[in-house]
């Protein structure tokens, strides 16, 4: 928990780390991540009242139901990230192509998302987020919507539950912030996360436990004798828990999925590069999730990500 006289607002605390870390205008993006994530929460908070429940009927590029929540989120974000001047390609889960702005002489970022994370539990009222990815500009349109995970430069999530929270990492530094609903303000409230040395969670449905192979069967079976089960079934809520609590998270291939199910671009890798600044890993199951090298914008992967010594247990059980 930050002291009294660490206690900054988010913006203070991006433009520190902007010109320290000698990323002009990574302020902003994040600040347009913030004015996006506090009109989020004030749609989520009033979904039911405001009748922003349910399906639009429509199906998203991946053929999914998209959720009215899911739709308004991706408008919410995009407009607020591209009025902040700073990116030149943006990708969503929710729109096939990336958008390109080729004409924006200051867009120097790159930026993927997930805008609403967990849209099935919209319903019931559980934790949602957003999850977002940025990369530097590369010069090439092409060579930009497809970098590979460790050439992240930052990386950010809001989680929408009984508190409304950002947390941002850059290189070496992951932080938090808690927003205050009465100025509409993050102010920092835990300053350089780290994982604690002993995860004491592991996540994963098991409901999917006979869809998987023999190995990662028993790499769970032996994750039950050590550590105790909790699974939202949101990854931003599952994510975080195991972050502040130590665990690790897997959402692996099956015989359903076999190239696995959550997005490499703008879930995996993201949540990757937070981890790994929090001093943990994540991996496919086979290598290091963010060398990857992608090929398609809306690639699926497996993931396994947490402390790092759960992480390599469980894929040296894969691998054996």
């Amino acid at each position: 928990m930050a002291t009294s006289d660490e206690i900054k607002s988010l913006g203070q605390y991006m433009l520190s780390v902007s010109k320290d870390e000698g990323m002009e205008g990574l302020d902003a993006v994040i600040e347009a991540i913030a004015r996006g994530s506090v009109r989020v929460q004030k749609t989520v908070e009033s979904a039911a009242l405001g009748r922003w429940l349910g399906s639009t009927g429509k199906t998203n590029v991946h053929g999914e139901d998209v959720q009215t929540l899911d739709e308004i989120g991706s408008r919410v974000f995009e407009e607020e990230l591209l009025v902040s001047g700073r990116i030149r390609a943006l990708g969503s889960e929710e729109v096939e192509t990336a958008i390109e702005q080729a004409g924006s002489s200051r867009g120097n970022f790159v930026v993927m998302m997930d805008p609403i994370d967990g849209s099935s539990n919209i319903d019931v009222a559980i934790s949602i987020g957003s999850i977002f990815g940025i990369w530097r500009h590369s010069g090439k349109y092409d060579e930009d919507v497809l970098q590979p995970g460790n050439q992240l430069v930052a990386a950010s999530y809001t989680i929408y539950g009984s508190s409304t929270v950002m947390v941002v990492a850059t290189k070496n530094h992951v932080s938090s912030f808690t927003l205050d609903p009465g100025n509409d303000t993050f102010w920092l409230t835990n300053r350089d996360l780290k994982l604690p040395t002993d995860g004491a969670y592991y996540s994963v449905n098991e409901g999917y436990f006979n869809r998987w192979s023999r190995n990662m069967q028993d790499a769970v079976t032996t994750l039950r004798d050590s550590l105790s089960l909790r699974y939202v079934g949101s990854l931003v809520a599952d994510f975080h828990r195991n972050l502040l609590k130590g665990g690790v998270f897997l959402y692996p291939s099956d015989d359903r999925s076999p190239s696995g199910k959550l997005r490499l671009m703008y879930e995996a890798n993201p949540l990757s590069f937070i981890i790994e600044q929090a001093g943990g890993s994540s991996s496919t199951g086979k290598t290091r999730m963010m060398d990857v090298i992608p090929d398609s914008l809306h690639q699926r992967t497996p993931m396994i990500i947490g402390n790092s010594d759960l992480v390599d247990g469980i894929v040296s059980v894969l691998n054996c």
